[in-house]
């Protein structure tokens, strides 16, 4: 594998720096809402997003009768790290999960409907997999479809669908064959998020982001937006989880944490000595320094497996999301010990070291491991599929 950026994918990088420049707006651009600055949860943001729109930039890799440019992977995977690296919200959900599933697997009547939608950023897009007694397993769903004539009817509750309180549609996961064994029996559907039947209570992280709690009580969903085939929504699901596992998880935040805690101990002291000249911190920011490159490449294999496999990069997916996302955490456990005391101060803190960056990076990296399939979730995966061991659960 060639690690070098070809002049074409420089020029692109360029582009995208000069985008960045022309459109700055710090209601939009914030880097302190750590993993939650890819949403667009308000107007300046959807505006934003219109923009990346109109570059042509939201359909890098989908087919040109679909609206797309029919490009490679790589360059829609420089466009998020580009945004996520100034905290703007970035190409996921829509383009990814939804738009590149119903390409593959959707209804004509679904396409026509919410692929031009989704390329003209017109719609927001949540996801409903986890359940009060499924989070990362989704096998495991029981909110239940019941056949009715014209279509489905949907009962029970879905949790940690961060974007509920301000998306258009909902794709959801629900049982619609209690009888089948747990990986089948799944179908996904699409629902208006103004559906009556929909009951929305905001739940807030330990990082105080928001995400929700939706209840559903007899939520009727025609036969017309039933996604792919009836009762194999898992093996879709599950295809859709590698890209959000990879999107939704992007390098350059951790990147940006890793240089704040170097800048910190370049210029700060303790007890009246330089922190650099300290052999156990210069240690451990070198031992992290290493570990992002590390990162960096299980990102960069990913996006190479992705391109030049024809099987789903699963594996790869879940290389990359373990390793990046407790990466994180061991920056912010390091950043809370040689920092100090301070560190616990909130962000925006008056004269809280580093702004309280430390506090927030703390508590929003804890919410990274357990999104898009758990830590030990993923460990399951590289060991069954990567390496043919038994489950361990």
């Amino acid at each position: 594998m060639d690690f070098e950026f070809s002049e074409k994918e420089k020029q692109f990088l360029r582009e995208v720096d000069e985008f960045l420049k022309a459109n700055y707006d710090p209601n939009v651009m914030d880097v302190t809402r750590e993993n939650m600055a890819q949403v667009c949860d308000t107007p300046e943001r959807r505006a934003f997003m219109k923009k990346i729109a109109e570059r042509g930039w939201l359909g890098i890799t989908w087919p040109k009768e679909y609206g797309g440019q029919d490009g490679e992977g790589f360059y829609e995977y420089l466009l998020n790290e580009k945004l996520s690296s100034v905290g703007a919200p970035q190409i996921g959900k829509g383009v990814g999960i939804i738009g590149k599933t119903l390409i593959k697997v959707g209804s004509e009547k679904l396409k026509k409907e919410f692929l031009p939608q989704i390329l003209d950023a017109k719609i927001e897009f949540a996801v409903g997999y986890s359940e009060p007694s499924a989070g990362s397993d989704s096998a495991a769903m029981r909110l239940k479809a019941e056949k009715k004539e014209g279509g489905w009817l949907l009962n029970g509750q879905k949790v940690f669908t961060t974007s509920a309180h301000f998306a258009d549609w909902y794709w959801v996961g629900a049982r619609t064959d209690p009888d089948a064994p747990k990986h089948h029996g799944i179908s996904l559907f699409l629902i208006r998020m103004d559906d009556p039947g929909l009951t929305i209570q905001p739940m807030y992280t330990m990082g105080g982001e928001r995400t929700n709690a939706v209840f559903f009580d007899n939520v009727f969903v025609p036969d017309d937006y039933v996604v792919g085939q009836l009762n194999k929504g898992f093996q879709y699901i599950a295809e859709a989880l590698d890209i959000e596992r990879f999107t939704l998880f992007t390098f350059s935040p951790i990147r940006g944490r890793t240089e704040l805690l170097c800048d910190f101990v370049k210029n700060g002291k303790k007890d009246g000595k330089p922190l650099k000249d300290d052999k156990v911190i210069r240690q451990k920011v070198a031992q992290l320094a290493t570990e992002c490159e590390v990162a960096r490449l299980l990102g960069v294999r990913f996006v190479d497996t992705a391109i030049n496999s024809d099987k789903a990069p699963t594996v790869a997916a879940s290389h990359y999301k373990l390793y990046a996302t407790e990466l994180s955490r061991r920056v912010a456990d390091a950043t809370m010990d040689i920092v100090g005391p301070g560190a616990q101060l909130a962000l925006r803190t008056e004269d809280a070291p580093l702004k309280g960056r430390p506090e927030s990076c703390y508590t929003y990296c804890v919410i990274d491991t357990v999104g898009g399939g758990s830590s030990e979730v993923q460990k399951n995966i590289i060991a069954t599929r990567g390496l043919g061991l038994p489950r361990n659960f």
